[in-house]
């Protein structure tokens, strides 16, 4: 498959889709019902590809790869180390897919991705110099360990009582709206909490750390800070308070815990063959990665747009966001020279 002809590359090697980013049609006017349900059942769209594979494997998870509220009523180590054994098993195989294609064995070269070069070696910025390995130890010795504490905490939550619980044969209707809810809350958690790790002391004591990844790749996605660890799988509490079932934590969690790999890949497609291929839907992410104040969500709700913070990839939302920055830099300057007179 010709990538030149999907987009273009710069003098560097680095390319971009000519599409330009867009939002789907939900929060406009007038109302456009058959766009929308386009969106939602079609391909790609709201539900496929990734969508329903989360829902499908978190559902999987929950009635053949857990144990039963008799077992999770009680804490204790066995169970819990079997859950982090099986997340760490399923993270393995999912980031790992991406990783062993795209950058092991390369099977499409540079062909659509967004930064021609490879992920760093020699960089003290990560753990052992080594760009790959620092983003593995982070997703193992934190990410996954956090990801279970709160899965087993919800878990023994049901198994007590302690959380509202739904069943889907007494209320199908109402449980299937929650499950196609859960991206979209997942969206607008995801910005919350993004914009609040953004804040400068944040940024610089736990979000650096991921963003040492200006040309990410698929094991970048869960390459966090424990802290921030803790505060994006917290999304799965808003289950413990509105009417849930099980499938719904776990659909939630594996979402947060799956959709960083093709949100990261660091190409736009991955090819299968002459004409076939998968949006890995991560230009905007990336495009975050790339200028570190712009695109704060995934894209479902029009946070950036409304908030004045949205790169589409075009020159002239280039030309908006440089002149963001410029102003936000005299203000500071300002500040500093106020309180310079000030001090004197």
């Amino acid at each position: 498959m010709d990538d030149t002809l999907y987009g273009k590359r710069n003098k560097r090697g680095d390319w971009a889709p000519s599409k330009l980013l867009t939002y789907p049609p939900v929060f406009v006017w007038p109302v456009r019902p058959i766009r929308f349900l386009k969106w939602v059942f079609g391909y790609p769209g709201y539900l496929m590809p990734w969508n329903v594979l989360y829902a499908v494997v978190g559902t999987v998870l929950w009635l053949y790869a857990t144990p039963s509220f008799e077992t999770t009523k009680t804490f204790s180590i066995g169970w819990i180390a079997y859950l982090l054994v099986r997340n760490a098993a399923l993270v393995f195989m999912f980031f790992g897919m991406f990783h062993l294609r795209l950058y092991m064995q390369r099977k499409q070269g540079t062909n659509f991705k967004y930064n021609a070069k490879w992920p760093s070696v020699g960089n003290d910025a990560f753990l052992f110099g080594n760009q790959t390995i620092d983003n593995v130890i982070w997703t193992f010795a934190s990410a996954v360990p956090i990801w279970t504490a709160f899965e087993a905490v919800t878990l023994w939550a049901f198994a007590n009582g302690i959380i509202p619980y739904v069943s889907f044969a007494d209320h199908p209707v109402y449980c299937g709206i929650i499950m196609l809810l859960v991206p979209t809350f997942r969206d607008l958690h995801f910005y919350l909490v993004h914009r609040l790790i953004h804040w400068p002391p944040l940024y610089h004591a736990v979000h650096k750390l991921h963003h040492n990844n200006v040309n990410p790749g698929p094991w970048s996605g869960l390459a966090m800070h424990p802290v921030e660890h803790l505060l994006y799988f917290s999304g799965v509490v808003i289950h413990w308070i509105v009417p849930s079932n099980p499938v719904h934590a776990m659909f939630h969690l594996v979402h947060a815990g799956l959709a960083p790999a093709p949100g990261h890949a660091g190409f736009d497609k991955i090819v299968f063959g002459e004409d076939s291929a998968i949006d890995t839907h991560a230009y905007d992410h990336y495009l975050h990665h790339k200028y570190f104040e712009c695109n704060y969500a995934d894209g479902v709700i029009p946070l950036d747009k409304w908030f004045g913070t949205f790169h589409d990839g075009s020159a002239e939302a280039q030309e908006r966001m440089d002149k963001r920055f410029m102003e936000q830099a005299r203000r500071r300057q300002e500040k500093k020279a106020r309180g310079q007179q000030q001090a004197s």
